[in-house]
């Protein structure tokens, strides 16, 4: 079996294989060819590219229609790329919604009116420009680069131009993404004087965001949203935050259900890593529509030696990342090399020791609760990987040992006070959602104890244990799980050994979940390895944008 195909990916090809008409060596090919094409949809590519004899093998087999044409066929030959049917019907779409809403102009807003926009630098203006003129945006830019502040002033621009309410819709993938939005939105608008916005018009700008699958309606046991192209949403502009984190699918079922004449703005940082899921929309679009993109470079409010160091890994310049890590004038970027584990569980002792001392002090309402999330989110280890021991389920193990050591009652899989729970299944009943965090806290009076969660709008809300989906403890999580969300102090933790999913973009979507202190554990040689590996996703979304 070849490397990175799995028994999944053998018995699909085997199934495909024997029902493909061809026999000998010829089946055989087949056979590889349609291996690689599974286990390459699992790492997120959406097809694979064929050589032109590979073309020439598939080019009239029954199992494979051209250009998804003709008859309904299992797979799909578009030029070199093959497909299975359902990735090739989403990027076709996809291609076809989005060059529809990129072609539509704006008459609700004058081009000079942009000239009134108050920024401080010229890609603030244009991107306001570009958003007003047109019905699909797109907004990148690095932390701290103003996209937030950028869209709040694009919306008030909206809302002040046109005769009749606006109604406008927030999302993003993640509820903690969703949260971030709806705080970085809250922020703005709290100091609209600052930034020219007038109080009326800051009452017409919503403050709560939803995850996309609330936005789009779910439906139980199904894949499909209840707004769709049929029942579209009532929004006339959707803003849609950490957009690369939206995977093809879910990117064409936004789309679709956009009603006619809405605008979609979608902010996102080109440089983090793609959806978990198959594509790279959000690249694939500024490299296809530079009309209607634009990319914030001027940064504020983010600490300068976390983005000198961002900035070092995304041009992979090993000895600058190096040199500042062990600069020891850079006091809140370096390496973590000596006593990582004693570093890691004092601060998570620290976590569970004020846990302690919020239940003993009195009735915990909202506010403890919060402030214990707030004391949670000031620190987080961040792996590349699940397993081994720099991985999550060897740290997170480590900690809990390392606490019941100091004398609190941490026993794995056992639900103490202060255990931190990620969320790793979506259930759509309880609008818990892959990637979700919750703290357990014990019985309040006569309630017995729960799992509590933050929720966009700022609350929480607590569930019992044995109501939760699948979950696992989270002092340590991966860094793929760790996107939408900020915090204080991270712990960027490496594997002793160079990996497959090491990569530039994995290394630069860790760091940057800091907002003050990073950490990193690794030898100079693995960290090469990591800058060396710049993952490219292969789709022929941009093909069908041209």
């Amino acid at each position: 079996m070849n490397e990175g195909v799995s028994g999944l990916d053998h018995h699909f090809a085997k199934f495909l294989s024997g029902r493909s008409g061809l026999e000998g060596v010829a089946e055989e090919q087949f056979y590889a060819v349609v291996s690689r094409l599974s286990a390459a949809l699992e790492g997120g590519h959406s097809c694979l590219r064929l050589v032109p004899e590979e073309v020439l093998l598939f080019r009239g087999n029954p199992l494979v229609s051209v250009d998804g044409e003709g008859r309904m066929s299992p797979l799909v030959l578009a030029g070199s790329n093959l497909y299975l049917h359902r990735y090739y019907t989403y990027e076709t779409r996809l291609a076809k919604q989005i060059l529809t809403l990129a072609g539509q102009s704006s008459g609700v807003v004058s081009p000079p009116l942009a000239e009134d926009v108050e920024a401080e630098v010229d890609y603030q203006k244009e991107a306001a420009r570009v958003a007003l003129q047109n019905a699909l945006t797109i907004i990148s830019g690095g932390p701290g680069t103003g996209k937030t502040t950028t869209v709040v002033k694009i919306l008030a621009l909206l809302v002040e131009s046109c005769s009749n309410p606006l109604k406008i819709g927030l999302a993003a993938p993640t509820g903690k993404a969703a949260m971030r939005l709806s705080d970085s939105i809250g922020t703005s608008l709290a100091n609209h004087e600052q930034i020219g916005l007038h109080e009326d018009i800051v009452q017409s700008i919503p403050t709560v965001a939803c995850t996309l699958h609330r936005l789009l309606g779910v439906r139980r046991n199904s894949p499909q949203f209840i707004h769709n192209n049929d029942n579209p949403l009532d929004f006339d502009v959707v803003v849609v935050d950490e957009a690369s984190m939206v995977d093809l699918a879910m990117m064409s079922k936004l789309v679709d259900a956009l009603k006619p004449g809405a605008k979609l703005i979608l902010l996102g940082d080109k440089d983090q890593l793609a959806s978990v899921e198959s594509g790279a929309v959000l690249v694939d679009l500024i490299n296809s529509l530079p009309e209607n993109s634009i990319e914030l470079q001027k940064s504020y409010r983010f600490d300068a030696n976390i983005k000198q160091l961002a900035v070092s890994i995304n041009n992979a310049e090993l000895k600058t990342t190096w040199d500042l890590l062990n600069d020891g004038q850079a006091h809140n970027v370096s390496l973590l090399a000596s006593d990582k584990l004693g570093y890691i569980g004092g601060r998570y002792s620290e976590f569970i020791e004020l846990v302690h001392q919020r239940l003993r002090s009195s009735t915990v309402c909202q506010d403890d609760i919060q402030k214990i999330f707030q004391i949670f989110q000031s620190f987080q280890v961040l792996c590349c990987t699940h397993h081994g021991e720099r991985g999550v389920r060897g740290i997170n193990q480590r900690v809990e040992r390392s606490l019941a050591a100091k004398g609190f009652e941490c026993k794995s899989e056992t639900w103490y006070p202060g255990r931190p729970v990620l969320i790793t299944r979506n259930d759509y009943g309880l609008d818990l959602y892959n990637g979700d965090i919750g703290i357990y806290l014990p019985g309040m009076g006569q309630q017995g104890g729960k799992v509590w969660f933050e929720r966009p709008d700022g609350s929480v809300k607590g569930y019992s244990p044995n109501r939760l989906p699948q979950c696992e403890t989270v002092f340590a999580m991966t860094i793929h799980k760790s996107q939408g969300s900020e915090f204080s102090e991270v712990v960027v933790v490496l594997p002793e050994a160079d990996s497959r999913i090491l990569s530039r973009e994995l290394i630069y979507t860790g760091v940057t979940r800091a907002k003050s202190v990073v950490r990193l554990v690794s030898d100079k040689a693995v960290l090469g390895f990591a800058l060396e590996r710049n993952i490219r996703r292969h789709s022929g979304l941009q093909d069908f944008l041209r």
